[in-house]
Order: C-alpha cells, then structure tokens, then sequence
C-alpha cells in the first residue's frame, strides 16, 4: 500500500522529540513493507539529513512568509495544551489552503491508497477534503488536544465533524478522547478503535549503562528509590497532583530522605511549578528540563519507576513515556486517565490511582518505594507487555490488517 500520513508534529533534526511517535509509526509501516508519504508543514528548523529519506518519504508545504513566519506546529500551537495561541488563528487558513493543496498533489503523483490524518485539527480536515475528492479511504487518530480545540468555536466544530463524517476509522488512545469525540463532537461511535501508540522494543532497552553516572551526576544516592516524571509542563500532565503527593509523603512518611524525583520537560508552566515545589518544601526533586530524546533511555534506566498523573485538563491520549519507561523495564504509576488503564494492569506492571488523588498517588508511590523487589517484579511484567502486546511492530499489523480492509 501507499500510505500518506498527515502531520504537524515530525522530528525535525537529531534528538527532536516533536512528533517521534508518528515518526515511529512511519518508519515501522517501511519496515512491514508500506510505502509511506509523510505531509506536514514547513518548519525552519529542519535539517537537511531529516529530508534525504525515502521511505518514509517526507513532503514538507510552506505556507507563510518570510520563513521565520512557520510558527505553527512542532508543539507551539497551543498555550499550555488549553487553549491556542493568537498567531495561530491569524496563521491558520493559509496552513489549511497549503495542506490541501499539497495533499491532493502528492495523492495523485503518488497513487496513494489510504490517508492517515494525525490531530482532528488541521490533519483530519485537510484529508477528509483531499479524500472526498479523490474518493479515497480515510483515517482518523486523534492523539489529545485537537479533540479540545475542536470545542472551542462553532467553525472548528463543524470542520473536525466533517473530518470524523468523511472518516471510514476513528482511532484513539484513550477512552476519554473517544468519549469527547462521540459526545461533544459527534463522532460515530461505531466508527471507533482503541489503538494506542507504540514504543520500538529494540530502541529502548533494559540498559544500566549510564545510569549510576547520572545518579551521581544529579545528586541522587545509589540506594535511593527514584521517580521519573516525563512529558510537557502543561495541566493535562498532572504534575501539580505528583507535587501534592511528593508535598504528603515529605509531611507524613520517614521515606522522603530517601525518594528522589527527576522531571523531565519544559513548558508553560515549567516555572509555575517549580516555584510550587519550592512553596511545598518539597526535598529531592531534580528539574532538568528538555533532554535529547537519544539520552532519554539512561534516564529511564536510571529510574526505578515512571508516574504519570494525568488531568482531564484536557481530554488526552496515553502518554508515549509510558511504553517508552515500560520498554526499559519500569512499573508505572498512572491516573486512571489519558489511556493509563489501556497499557497498566494494577498489581501486574503497577498501579492505577484515581485521577487528582495525590493522597492515593502518595500511596503508590509509597508502596513501591518500600517494597522495591516488587517493583522490579512489576518492572519485568512492564518489559513482557511490550514485548508481546504494545511494542511498534504488534500495533503496526493491526493498522496495517485496518488499513487493507479500507482499501479492499
């Protein structure tokens, strides 16, 4: 088949982690055999080395001038993942006119079979257009916060309800975006797939190179038991509900001397909750802002378990760390939101707190702290779940086995 995969999220050079799942997703449909059209808008910080593949083969359009003007996509759009950004609006209609234009080109000089729009917003609806014209299968993901722009005025509605109309596959990567897609948005439930996405397994890999280097490096003693929270410092992440359970544990327990937490990421409340901690007396914690993702592995293995508090602060989709902290043989301690119950199975590979709750976060946290065996039981369990079920190549027959059906 000849898949075209609609983007504004793509690595963009070495170590960008804009869009890696899609990259991901893209390159094992190479792998399986696809030939794979990547779209997505202009952005100046590519590289030259980004653009030379061809398969997947990447087709960038330009829709603003001068070429600092691209200031869409790549994780800028929107301000703190609630609501977007001003330039957005003013840079938008010619991003969509530019979109179309350019997937109907490369749709035809390509013969592609299927389209696989990424985001509700811009992608869905420059494809659904592109695949009523020419008549073409069309899918759907919705990863997070496209389902919430979409809500934001009657315009975006109706374009992301002609997007999911013209669809013949929705999927999504949580039970709460499919519930807002089908609730709020109109979205035919029967149209619906849970299809998370994936991690690759040989990519991220229980390795223990590096990591007594960064413990010490940042402070952290060998016999700590250290936290590792990835992602945005936006709400729907949920990081403020770890500072309150981090705040409980420091008031409550005689473990804090002993739990260290690493943040990775920045973002538009980076500072907000830097200085919520600092209020919090919180000991311990270790901010180190946006890591290449090719030294993201030793900072994985240099964990003993990954928590991921998501908020339906936003409505959003199962967090990519997730499987990538599974893949290194770490339990998970997720909210039972965002698609953690999709990949956590409590008890096996850890556990599952309500979301918000930091009291019962605190719990867990607690618990796989005092009983570290367990969590590298649970750790174990973690490695075999995508070894079996959530690693790149499993997913990607099940698209692919989707896909077919659409084209037949």
């Amino acid at each position: 088949m000849k898949i075209g995969v609609l983007t504004h999220n793509y690595p963009r050079f070495a170590g960008d982690f804009s869009g890696n799942f899609i990259q991901q997703l893209c390159e094992e449909l190479a792998r399986q055999g696809e030939k794979v059209h990547v779209i997505a808008p202009y952005d100046p910080a590519y590289a030259p080395a980004t653009l030379s593949g061809s398969n997947p083969r990447l087709h960038l359009y330009r829709y603003a001038w001068p070429q600092s003007a691209h200031k869409l996509g790549y994780m800028r759009t929107m301000q703190a993942d609630v609501r977007m950004k001003l330039n957005a609006y003013v840079l938008s209609p010619a991003l969509f006119l530019r979109g179309i234009q350019t997937t109907l080109r490369v749709a035809q000089k390509q013969q592609l079979d299927i389209l696989h729009a990424h985001w509700a917003l811009p992608n869905g609806f420059i494809a659904a257009v592109v695949a009523r014209r020419l008549r073409l299968p069309l899918v759907v993901s919705i990863p997070g916060s496209d389902a919430l722009v979409a809500g934001q005025n009657p315009l975006f509605r109706r374009m992301v309800r002609f997007a999911f109309d013209q669809a013949d596959l929705i999927t999504a990567n949580s039970r709460a975006l499919k519930k807002v897609a089908v609730e709020r948005l109109g979205a035919d439930p029967a149209k619906f797939d849970l299809v998370i996405y994936g991690v690759d397994p040989n990519r991220f890999t229980p390795n223990p190179a590096g990591a007594d280097e960064l413990r010490a490096r940042l402070g952290i003693p060998k016999d700590a038991f250290l936290f590792l929270a990835v992602g945005r410092m936006v709400y729907k992440k949920g990081f403020d509900v770890l500072l309150q359970a981090l705040a409980e544990i420091r008031r409550e327990t005689e473990e804090r001397a002993r739990i260290h937490t690493i943040m990775v990421g920045e973002g538009d409340l980076w500072k907000q909750w830097q200085e919520m901690a600092r209020q919090l007396g919180i000991e311990n914690i270790h901010w180190v802002g946006n890591i290449a993702t090719r030294e993201m592995g030793v900072y994985y293995n240099a964990a003993d378990a990954l928590v991921m508090p998501n908020v339906n602060r936003p409505a959003t989709g199962l967090g990519v760390t997730v499987l990538d902290a599974m893949a290194c043989g770490k339990p998970i301690i997720g909210s039972d939101t965002a698609g953690n119950p999709l990949v956590v199975e409590p008890g096996v590979n850890g556990f599952i707190v309500p979301e918000g709750d930091a009291s019962a976060l605190a719990s867990a946290m607690l618990e796989l702290a005092r009983h570290p065996q367990r969590a590298r039981e649970m750790g174990r369990a973690s490695r075999r779940l995508i070894e079996t079920r959530f690693g790149w190549p499993h997913i990607v027959r099940h698209y692919r086995a989707r896909f077919r059906e659409l084209v037949r």
